[in-house]
């Protein structure tokens, strides 16, 4: 796939509109990929990006930490473009500030604005690309064929019933994240991917294949799951690599973390965290 460091023109204006998916994928205090829906990401300019904050959320404490993020946007025309961008610093006021408040989304809005915007050096986008969606199509029935013989008789649930019955649910759109050898996190779209039990997510490679097949056994992969009412949830689990079910070759991730990315409440469900008392108002 071509890469390259700066964006057209046309892809300034394209990746403005606020109707849009844009995925940003962080890396954790323990170096372990985190991926948030952050639709506010755009391009300033041919080499500058910038998001504004409206809400707290674990992804804007962990790029002031490790600078490099990667991301994936989505349009409303089913145009994508990937890369990976490294912040630099952030602003509570000047001209691009505005700029974010002045959009409809955060204007008429009677309970919040943009309260921050987060800068970004572009390092490296892909050209534009297209969902392959004959190729989805093909990994997605086979991930359906061969989900139920990769079914693990573990004793943890990850997955409540909810998380569960939202992660395959059909309309909902599916990402994979991962930390490449260069430091970056990359996100790939497993549109295909599917929860065989509560503690393991399967996907055929037969979408993506040249970059899934990157992927090696023990790698902490991240998979965030989208639905378009924006119901999400983000689980994380080590790949255990490429197995044949009933003559037909899945991925296979262990879920060992669960998080709940769904305003207002954002937060971790597995494991349980315990609550703690308030003592100070």
């Amino acid at each position: 796939m071509k890469t390259r460091k700066a964006f057209t023109i046309e892809e300034i204006r394209a990746l403005k509109p606020n109707e849009k998916i844009a995925l940003v994928a962080t890396i954790n205090e323990e170096g372990l990929p985190h991926i948030t829906l952050l639709t506010s990401l755009l391009a300033l300019d041919e080499t500058h990006m910038a998001l504004g904050e409206f809400s707290k959320g674990l992804s804007k404490e962990y790029f002031k930490k490790n600078h490099n993020i990667g991301f994936c946007i989505l349009t409303m025309a089913m145009d994508m473009w990937r890369g990976r961008a490294c912040y630099t610093h952030s602003a509570t006021e000047g001209p691009v500030y505005e700029m974010f408040n002045e959009f409809p989304m955060f204007r008429y809005n009677t309970y919040f604005g943009i309260n921050t915007v987060h800068f970004f050096d572009l390092i490296q986008a892909n050209e534009k690309e297209k969902l392959p969606f004959a190729k989805i199509a093909l990994a997605y029935s086979a991930t359906l064929a061969g989900k139920w013989n990769a079914k693990q008789k573990r004793t943890e649930i990850p997955l409540n019933p909810v998380a569960f019955t939202l992660f395959n649910r059909m309309d909902a759109l599916k990402f994979a994240a991962w930390i490449d050898d260069d430091g970056f996190p990359t996100i790939v779209p497993v549109l295909q991917a599917k929860a065989a039990d509560p503690a393991t997510v399967v996907f055929s490679p037969k979408a993506y294949r040249d970059e899934l097949m990157t992927l090696q056994p023990g790698t902490p992969v991240a998979v965030y799951a989208l639905t378009v009412k924006m119901e999400s949830i983000l689980t994380r689990g080590a790949f255990k690599g490429y197995k044949r079910f009933a003559g037909i070759t899945l991925g296979q991730c262990d879920i060992n973390w669960v998080y709940n990315s769904m305003p207002p409440v954002h937060g971790q469900i597995y494991p349980g965290v315990p609550l703690e008392a308030v003592m100070d108002f």
